[in-house]
This record gives C-alpha cells, structure tokens and sequence, in this order.
C-alpha cells in the first residue's frame, strides 16, 4: 500500500518571488526516492494564521505525512511550530528530538530548531528547517518510524 505525503514551504521570499524553492523540491525528491507519492507541494507565508490555515486545509480528509519547511528558526516571522501548534492534536516530541540530535551532530546551530512534529486524524506533520540539506537530513533521522505511525494512525495495532 502507498504512503501518501504533502509538501508545504513556508516562505516570505518564495511568496515573493525573491527566493526559489529549493527546500521544498529537495524534500518532494527524497520523499519519491522512499516510495512515497507526493500529491500535493503548496507554498504559504510566514506566520501563524498562514502555516495554520495551510496545514488545515493539508490535512482535512488526509491520511499521510506532511512535511513543511521553513520558518522554523530564531526569525520574527518564524512561526511554523506555533503555527502547527494551533493544528495537531497530539505532539509526537520524539521525532521533533530525534531531528534536533541529529541536526544538532552536523550543525551547532541545530540545536536551535523549533521544530514540532504532531497528529491531526490520520496525518502526521513534521516540521524541518528552511535549507534544504537540513530538511532532508531531519527528515532521514525520522523517517524510519514514520511508516509505523501513519500506520498507528489509521487504526493499525501497536507490534
């Protein structure tokens, strides 16, 4: 059975158009390289309406993994964890850790990730840093145990 995933940047400057999405089209990559079918890849601005309203409409109906990028960080505009926050109804702050540790291995700055990870019905939402190597490596050090929780999500029985 597929594994279903969404893509969300969160981004003043790709909203604007002064910045290109990297970050987002490195993370569809890898996602398609596991196996995953990406369905959707959107793009919202900075702030908590925005990344709330976005992972709301992601997630209404959705079973599967979302990702967002971007906004995680020390920046006035960064907001995507209280963003995400307002959305999820179960912190999962293992995977959240798990991202942290193994940033943090790679870049001292790692350790300053704000980043929330959470169930909201059947999707689980991870959040990861804006760059693109830093997305795709936060999301390697979850992504063995992302399969079993959308499974435990849908109903499946604890192993």
């Amino acid at each position: 059975m597929p594994l279903f995933a969404k893509v969300l940047t969160v981004s003043d400057g790709v909203i604007a158009g002064t910045r290109e999405d990297v970050s987002g089209r490195a993370l569809s990559e890898r996602l398609v390289s596991e196996g995953y079918v990406v369905v959707e890849h959107r793009i919202t601005e900075d702030g908590v309406d925005a990344v709330a309203e976005a992972l709301r409409a992601l997630t209404d109906g959705f079973a599967g993994l979302v990702l967002t990028t971007g906004g995680t960080g020390f920046g006035p505009r960064d907001l995507t964890p209280e963003g995400t926050r307002a959305v999820i109804e179960r912190e999962a702050p293992g995977l959240a850790e798990a991202m942290r540790l193994i940033s943090h291995g790679k870049n001292a700055n790692g350790m300053l990730s704000r980043s929330v990870c959470g169930a909201v019905g059947e999707a689980l939402i991870c959040n990861l840093p804006g760059s693109s190597k830093g997305a795709v490596e936060c999301f390697e050090a979850v992504l063995p145990a992302i399969p079993h929780a959308l499974d435990l999500l849908a109903g499946g029985r604890p192993h």
